[in-house]
Order: structure tokens, then sequence, then C-alpha cells
């Protein structure tokens, strides 16, 4: 079926008090399996490729995109196209032409009014181009001397009254908050402040996203779900299961060297891990 948008994807789940879930994706074995997982699930689901995906393919968006938008365009569910982490604004401008709907700006290691202003910025180009933006808001500190939290470093906070003025002036469309949840966490200790979170959904009107959610376990990201997080990012849990399902094939099979052998292995294993993430939100309360 056609791509659909991101923004329709989020603000639906945002409306119903549930949760889509973004799979980041880094070889073309991610992508089909995230969309074979979501059609397993029988839910809409988003494509995601940050920068940081786009440096290992030697700095080329297309191929990677144009992989995700036919995979997509087959698909049996809903599927949408995001640009995630993008602090590029060269990147940023290639999103249209690539097939995003979507983009999360990345100035948040920025100082506050730096971070807005780039932000801001970014925002007011894309939605020209009619993209739906996200931006990150959880530094603390850099006050009085103080050092500068990036939005995932442990005790990063997201401040609520912060967060709406920043919403206010930038314009952005969706905020990726700090609860403490962190990125690459590759053991599922992460134990959210939902106190916050329920602070962040009554101060805000766009809805809340959350990153690093493969540290966090089922119990946190349901209750989360039922806080206000409307878009739930993952991503090293797919490498997680690719790994480790590889990992042990080889062991079993020292003598394998054709990589299909493996490559589906890693493959149906990240389908595994995409269909239950999925299937939990869904069963969210």
């Amino acid at each position: 079926m056609p791509l659909v948008t991101t923004g329709e994807l989020v603000t639906r789940a945002a409306a119903d008090r549930s949760a889509v879930a973004a799979f980041n994706v880094i070889t073309l074995e991610h992508i089909e399996a995230v969309v074979a997982g979501a059609e397993s699930a029988g839910s809409p689901v988003v494509l995601q490729v940050s920068e940081n995906a786009v440096k290992f393919r030697y700095g080329r968006l297309l191929p990677l995109a144009r992989a995700a938008v036919a995979a997509a365009e087959r698909a049996d569910v809903p599927v949408a196209l995001h640009l995630d982490h993008v602090q590029s604004d060269d990147l940023l401008r290639q999103a249209p032409a690539a097939g995003f709907s979507s983009v999360m700006y990345d100035a948040a290691r920025l100082p506050y009014l730096d971070n807005l202003a780039a932000t801001k910025a970014a925002a007011d180009w894309a939605h020209a181009q009619g993209l739906w933006i996200e931006a990150e808001l959880g530094r603390l500190g850099g006050k009085n001397g103080e050092p500068l939290l990036d939005a995932h470093a442990p005790g990063a906070r997201t401040d609520p009254a912060e967060a709406r003025a920043f919403v206010a002036d930038s314009g952005v469309d969706a905020l990726a908050v700090a609860i403490g949840s962190a990125h690459a966490m590759t053991t599922r200790t992460a134990t959210l402040d939902h106190t916050l979170l329920k602070r962040l959904s009554a101060a805000l009107d766009v809805p809340l996203v959350l990153h690093g959610s493969s540290g966090v376990p089922d119990g946190e990201l349901t209750e989360a779900v039922v806080g206000g997080i409307a878009k739930v990012n993952v991503g090293t849990a797919l490498n997680v299961a690719m790994t480790t399902a590889i990992r042990e094939f080889l062991a079993a099979h020292p003598d394998a060297v054709d990589s299909r052998t493996y490559l589906s292995v890693g493959r149906e294993a990240m389908v595994r891990a995409v269909a239950r993430i999925i299937t939990l939100l869904a069963g969210a309360p």
C-alpha cells in the first residue's frame, strides 16, 4: 500500500492513548524484518533511518531510503518513513525527495537557546516542505557553571515548563522527552519517571516520544504508553536479536560461508522481536 505519514500515525495514537512503534533500520534485512513483523502483528509501523545509519552507508541516504520506500509500498500494513536524529542541515534537506514524511531534528546537544533557535529554523523549513517534525529536550545543568548533560545521560530529565515554552516557541509537532531511558542499552533495566511523564503529558499539547526504549522493561513501556507516550523508538533491541541469532548460528555451523544462511536467521530473529514489541504496545491497558 502507499506510504502513510508519520504524523497521521502518531497523531492517531496520541488521540487513542496508544503508541506506534518506530524501528531504526540499518540494513535491508532490518527493513524487511520490521515490515514482516508489523504484518505479523497486523499493526502500522514507522521505519526510521538515523543520521548515524546514513554515515554507515558511506554518507548516502538514497540507497537505504529507496529500499525502505519499496518495502513499505508492498506492505500489507501502513508504513511511514522517518529520518531520525538529524544534526546535519544538508541531510535534513534531502528528506522530502527521499520519501520521508517526518524528521527528528536533534539539537539537544546545544544549550537551550541555541537548541531552540536551530530547531525553530528546522521546523519552519520542514513545515514549508510538508514535513512533520520531532525534536528533543532533556538536558539538565548548564546554569551557574554546571556541566550540560545529554538528554539520555543518567539523571537527565525534561522540565515540563521549559518543554511547554520550547514547543510553543519552536513550533515542533512532537517532543522526545528525557524520563529515564538511554540510547544503546543492551540490558532492559531502565526505570522511567512516570510521575514526570504525567506532568509532561499535562503540560504539552503535542505527542510525546520515548527514545532509548530497548533498555526499558515491558511493564515500564506499557505504563509509559498509559502515561502519554505516543511514539516508541526501538533500535538496539533489533541489533541484539540479529547479532545473537547470527552468533549462535555460526557457532553451530563454523563452516558456513553463504551469508544468506546466517542473515536469514538474523532477519527472522528481528521479525519476532518487532512483532513482540508491537503486540506489547497494542496491549497496553
